[in-house]
C-alpha cells in the first residue's frame, strides 16, 4: 500500500463502488466539489482515511500566490482556522454493498504519485468501479435535463455506458484531473469513468454593457441528473427526493430571474436571446427501465383529462 495512503478503517462489503470529486478546474455548478460533500452529509458517510497531501501542492508561485496559498483566519492575532489541501475518503454501507466517496483537491504536481495513491486506496477497499464527476459551463437550457459528457478507461465499458444517455467526449485540450486519471486507470485495468455535466451559463454582456453573465453556482439539477445515473448503475437505493426538490426549486428560481430581467429591460429581449442560444439543444433524458414501467403504469391507470 502506498505510504501516502492513510486508512484508519477498511470496511468489508460484497460490492463496493467509489464516487470521486475534486475542488478543481472542471467544477462548473460546484458539481465536482459540492456534490460529493452533499452526498457525504446526506447519507451520513464516515471518514475512513485520506491521502497525505504534502507532496502534491505548491505554496507559492510568482504572480499566482493568491490562488495557491492555504487560507488562514485570525482573530485578535490568533489563528482560529487554517484551510489546507485535503484528500479524504468516506464510506457508507453495510456488509452487502458500500459506497466510498473521495473528495480532494486537484494536485499541482506529482500527479502520477497522486494517481497511484488513489488507485491503491480503491484496490485496498476492493472497489469494483470508480465514477468521477465534473462540471463544464455551456449555453444550455436551464430547464432541461443536463447533457452528460462521458470519458472512460476500458474499451469494454462503452456498450454499457451508452445506456446512461451520455455523449462520449471528443475534446482536445488541457486535461482535468478526472480525465487524466482515466489514462492511468486503463494502464492498471481499472474500471473508471467520468461524467461531466454541462451547466447553464449565459453571457448577456452583448445585449447591454449593464449586464454580465448568468451563472448557476450550485447546479442541483446537474447533481440530481448525475445521481439518478449512479443510483441505478451501482444499485445504491438512495432516496433522491431532496435533490429532486432542490432541482425543481433551482429551475423555478432561474425562470423567475429571467422573467424579472425581461420586465425590467424589455427592450433587450432577454427571453428571446436565451431561446436562440438553446434552440438546437436536443434533450437526452436518462430513463431506466424501472422508471419507464412506472411512467407507463401511471399513464395507464390515471384517468385522462380528455
Amino acid at each position: 500500500m502506498d505510504d501516502l495512503l492513510d486508512l484508519q478503517e477498511t470496511p468489508i462489503a460484497e460490492r463496493v463502488y467509489m464516487l470521486a470529486g475534486w475542488r478543481q478546474w472542471a467544477d462548473a455548478g460546484a458539481t465536482s466539489s459540492a456534490l460529493p460533500e452533499y452526498l457525504i452529509n446526506h447519507i451520513g458517510a464516515r471518514k475512513i482515511g485520506e491521502i497525505r497531501s504534502d507532496a502534491f501542492y505548491l505554496f507559492q508561485l510568482p504572480g499566482a500566490q493568491q490562488f495557491l496559498r492555504p487560507e488562514i483566519k485570525l482573530e485578535e492575532g490568533r489563528r482560529t482556522e487554517l484551510k489546507t489541501r485535503k484528500n479524504e475518503l468516506f464510506f457508507a454501507g453495510d456488509e452487502h454493498k458500500g459506497l466510498v466517496i473521495f473528495l480532494g483537491d486537484e494536485p499541482h504536481l506529482n500527479v502520477n504519485r497522486y494517481a497511484q495513491a488513489l488507485f491503491d486506496a480503491a484496490q485496498t477497499l476492493r472497489v469494483r468501479r470508480i465514477a468521477a464527476v465534473g462540471g463544464v459551463y455551456n449555453a444550455v437550457p436551464y430547464d432541461k435535463d443536463r447533457e452528460i459528457i462521458c470519458t472512460y478507461s476500458l474499451p469494454q465499458m462503452k456498450e454499457e455506458l451508452t445506456e446512461y444517455a451520455v455523449r462520449f467526449s471528443n475534446y482536445e485540450g488541457g486535461v482535468s484531473i478526472g480525465s487524466y486519471l482515466a489514462d492511468r486507470a486503463e494502464r492498471l485495468g481499472i474500471e473508471y469513468l467520468v461524467f461531466y455535466a454541462l451547466v447553464p451559463m449565459y453571457d448577456l454582456s452583448q445585449l447591454s454593457p449593464l449586464l454580465q453573465g448568468m451563472v448557476i453556482e450550485q447546479d442541483f439539477k446537474a447533481w440530481y441528473d448525475l445521481m439518478r445515473r449512479f443510483n441505478f448503475m451501482f444499485r445504491l437505493g438512495l432516496d433522491l427526493a431532496d435533490l429532486e426538490r432542490r432541482s425543481h426549486e433551482l429551475v423555478r428560481s432561474v425562470a423567475a430571474k429571467i422573467e424579472l430581467l425581461d420586465k425590467q429591460m424589455p427592450q433587450l429581449h432577454v427571453r428571446e436571446h436565451l431561446a436562440k442560444l438553446t434552440a438546437e439543444f436536443v434533450e437526452m433524458s436518462f430513463m431506466p427501465l424501472d422508471d419507464v414501467w412506472k411512467t407507463g403504469l401511471k399513464d395507464l391507470f390515471e384517468p385522462s383529462e380528455t
